[in-house]
């Protein structure tokens, strides 16, 4: 039967319930009891046993099976499953008090997807399934789409984010991943409000796009005539909150940036930028351990996890490593040692490092040489520290080190994680950064930004000594849920519109023949 037949037949039973004057699409049930509470306050109840006690439940039929006289749903509720025990002898239909043919609707009208209220007592049946022994029950939603035969499989994948109701339905595992996602972020936002952070929200609209290196979406209010950016960060902002008097403020929230996709990237992300005043990058070091330490004990209950098959130990404190100390572990160069910046190029090349010959800088070279051969070897968690200036136009200078800053990047399992610095409060030296970001856009660079004009007016009324921090909450919650891919833990990923993708298939079609 086809989709088109199988949705037919169900508006058909839709208007027969109507008919037999039962809504198909109720406006309440009293709901008593979900699944995994009855299921934990019966665990012990006997084969063949049967408790008095009256329950109410709601949720979706998965499946049902009917032999004459009895019939038995499996009926799913946000916490798990529980079975209904339907005896045509016992059962009355709606809210009716008498119904002689309620069972025969049962049969009938009824269909895997529907959602049911049922009520009844508790019973674990001869062969041990606990179950309500149902007395009287309604087909509270008419479900007009069958659920999916087989769901799991990657020839599903796509269809599974781009009908993420579906996959909800079907595959339990998917509701936990979020589950935990919410746990984890209310446990982010628990921690740092315990210790007075206050959570202050910034504008997703910006008239200058900054506090990141990455390209904008761009949108036009229309009002006021004039180009507007979706946020790349919120750092610019949450400073300005310090510059203004609160000394630990954060954010959590989405951020918009038009790049790539990837297993590791969105357009739409989701970010936690933490600002301390009067600290420095070692604190803040040590909050973002217990920022990912505290809601994995609270969500988990455990620091020792696994990741795609690697066993991590969350457990802190985590090894701190310098960027030049991690190149020369992995490469054996030494950039503290080369002369010139052309006796770096051809040693880097000499040790596999691809397209150093275009680097500006020996801090750019060095930063290369870090994202080609370190980063995917930090698979237990690392903070790697001390970065060079031309890749830190926000970070304070660092106070023993010339041409570096003090900045850290966490790395769980090959990705960053979370970017932290002490920040520059130095309004002309900020000013200089931002002018030569800018000069970078002239010259055709997408990802570099404009002078935020008002935000170095804010540092010319003075920012304290102040520590900042960004964190990947989707990130972090793919490690925290071992999820393979950045789509697995977001809701509702970007894809294209399925139409597109059909013509596109046309296209090459025609194209093959």
């Amino acid at each position: 039967m086809s989709s088109d037949d199988i949705r037919g037949t169900r508006l058909e039973k839709a208007s027969q319930l109507r008919e037999l004057g039962f809504n198909p699409y109720a406006y309440r049930w009293e709901v008593t009891h979900h699944a995994a509470t009855l299921q934990a306050a019966y665990a012990d109840l006997a084969p063949g046993e049967e408790v008095e006690t009256q329950v109410s439940v709601a949720g979706r039929v998965m499946n049902r099976r009917v032999f004459g006289k009895l019939a038995f749903f499996t009926l799913q509720d946000e916490t798990g499953t529980i079975q209904l025990y339907l005896d045509k002898g016992k059962i009355q239909a709606g809210m009716a008090d008498v119904d002689a043919d309620a069972f025969a609707h049962l049969k009938q009208l009824s269909d895997a997807g529907d959602i049911f209220g049922a009520k009844g007592t508790i019973k674990r049946t001869e062969k041990g399934e606990l179950s309500v022994s149902v007395s009287q029950y309604a087909i509270l939603t008419k479900s007009l789409q069958p659920l999916p035969d087989k769901w799991h499989g990657l020839t599903d994948v796509e269809k599974r984010y781009r009908q993420r109701y579906v996959d909800l339905i079907v595959n339990p595992e998917v509701r936990e991943t979020f589950r935990r996602r919410a746990l984890i972020t209310a446990a982010i936002r628990r921690y740092l409000s315990d210790r007075n952070f206050i959570e202050i929200e910034t504008p997703v609209l910006q008239s200058e796009a900054g506090g990141a290196d990455a390209r904008p979406f761009v949108t036009y209010h229309n009002t006021l005539e004039m180009d507007l950016y979706l946020r790349i960060a919120t750092e610019l902002h949450l400073k300005r909150l310090v510059v203004g008097g609160f000394e630990k403020v954060f954010e959590l929230g989405r951020v918009f940036r038009n790049e790539g996709i990837s297993t590791r990237h969105n357009p739409e992300f989701t970010t936690i930028e933490v600002y301390w005043a009067y600290g420095d990058y070692h604190d803040m070091m040590t909050l973002t351990e217990e920022l990912v330490t505290y809601p994995a004990t609270e969500v988990l209950d455990t620091l020792k996890i696994s990741y795609q098959g690697q066993e991590l130990d969350l457990t802190p404190p985590w090894r701190r490593v310098t960027m030049h100390d991690a190149v020369l572990e992995q490469t054996g160069l030494d950039f503290t040692a080369f002369q010139t910046l052309e006796d770096a190029k051809a040693a880097a090349k000499a040790a596999g490092i691809v397209g150093g010959e275009k680097c500006a800088s020996m801090g750019n070279l060095l930063n290369e040489a870090f994202e080609q051969k370190v980063e995917a070897t930090l698979i237990q968690p690392t903070f790697v520290t001390d970065y060079p200036v031309e890749i830190s136009p926000l970070a304070k200078p660092h106070r023993s080190k010339p041409g570096l800053v003090e900045r850290f990047e966490l790395f769980i399992v090959g990705r960053e994680t979370a970017n932290g610095f002490s920040e520059l409060t130095d309004p002309v030296d900020q000013r200089d950064r931002l002018e030569a970001q800018a000069a970078r856009k002239a010259a055709g660079d997408l990802e570099a930004n404009s002078v935020d004009q008002d935000f170095i007016m804010a540092l010319e009324y003075g920012m304290p000594p102040t520590v900042g921090m960004g964190m990947g909450i989707d990130r972090l919650v793919m490690v925290l849920t071992d999820s393979a891919s950045i789509r697995d833990v977001i809701a509702f990923p970007l894809l294209k519109p399925e139409r597109y993708e059909e013509k596109n298939e046309e296209k090459n079609d025609d194209e093959n023949k």
